[in-house]
């Protein structure tokens, strides 16, 4: 077997490194510059007639928040296994973030947080984020699925109602059968390995997580004079969530995909097409970007686990 020196696999790493960052911060450039969605002679203008320094630290607030329950949720998960600090946590999630930008649907992500663990643990280290994202996901649908009926999409949500169901009794009945040698009930023994707390933590932080990010989406309505009642607004932004995290999609195009759904729904509520599409770039800009941009400093600053 050939010996790779030192020095060159050091090297190799550090390329690997700066081609994430690289890629990461040209994919941000690139939707924000070349996206045929944004007026930005418009938004500027919009911009300087609503800028406020208490307005704008209101609003990264929200985001601080955000992704801190993340980053939370993931100090929480580890524990089962190995306890890590914030500090720790902070590095994993914003790094893997990094990471996950230009990834279908942030499967970077998975790599990502993993090899901030020796190799043993990565099946483990996915298995966590499975749970992790998992969780957010749950939310996410359960939030939709009462916004879509409160708007009065009942067809909609009593589809999905009796779809859950579906697949629930199917769960139930296929519990045994295996693919690749995984099965329902393996799958349920292991999510049953995690200690009750941790699960309960992980759904208080995730639901917290949700009222977040929801409310930064409503109060940057608000900002720009949207006025619509708070339950309509709420599920509005709920089923605009559910329905865009249900399409295949990237970090990347994050806000373009949840945009041209937002756009459907606020339309509808005649709200103006260019403020709802501005609104999800912020939103995007707020939630995605600032982090991917501390998350490369994690990047460089990076020493793997695996030998």
């Amino acid at each position: 077997m050939i010996s790779i020196p030192h020095k060159a696999k050091q090297f190799a790493v550090f390329i690997v490194k700066v081609l994430i960052v690289t890629a990461a911060f040209y994919f941000i450039y690139n939707q924000l510059v070349h996206n045929d969605q944004l007026d930005w002679p418009k938004y500027t203008t919009l911009l300087k007639e609503k800028q406020s320094v208490g307005g704008i630290l209101f609003l990264l607030s929200f985001s601080v928040a955000n992704r801190y329950l993340e980053i939370l949720k993931w100090q929480n998960l580890v524990s089962f296994f190995k306890p890590i600090t914030v500090g720790e946590s902070t590095k994993q999630v914003l790094g893997a973030l990094t990471a996950g930008i230009f990834t279908p649907n942030g499967l970077g992500e998975y790599a990502g947080k993993a090899l901030y663990f020796e190799k043993i643990k990565t099946k483990k280290i996915i298995f966590l984020n499975l749970i992790c994202n998992g969780i957010q996901m749950l939310l996410t649908i359960i939030f939709g699925t009462i916004g879509l009926f409160i708007l009065g999409y009942w067809q909609w949500s009593s589809a999905l109602i009796v779809l859950s169901a579906l697949f629930y009794l199917l769960a139930i009945v296929s519990k045994n059968i295996k693919i690749k040698g995984y099965s329902i009930q393996k799958l349920t023994h292991k999510i049953n390995e995690i200690p009750k707390r941790i699960h309960q933590k992980n759904i208080v932080l995730g639901t917290l997580r949700y009222l977040v990010f929801s409310h930064q989406y409503y109060f940057l309505f608000l900002a720009f004079d949207v006025d619509l009642p708070y339950i309509t607004m709420m599920a509005t932004i709920a089923t605009v969530y559910f329905l865009a995290s249900s399409l295949p999609s990237f970090q990347f195009l994050d806000f373009a995909v949840k945009g041209s759904v937002a756009v459907f729904f606020f339309g509808k509520l005649g709200v103006n097409e260019w403020i709802v599409v501005f609104i999800s770039t912020l939103m995007w800009f707020l939630n995605v970007v600032l982090p991917v941009v501390i998350g490369s400093y994690y990047v460089l600053k990076f020493k793997p686990k695996w030998k």
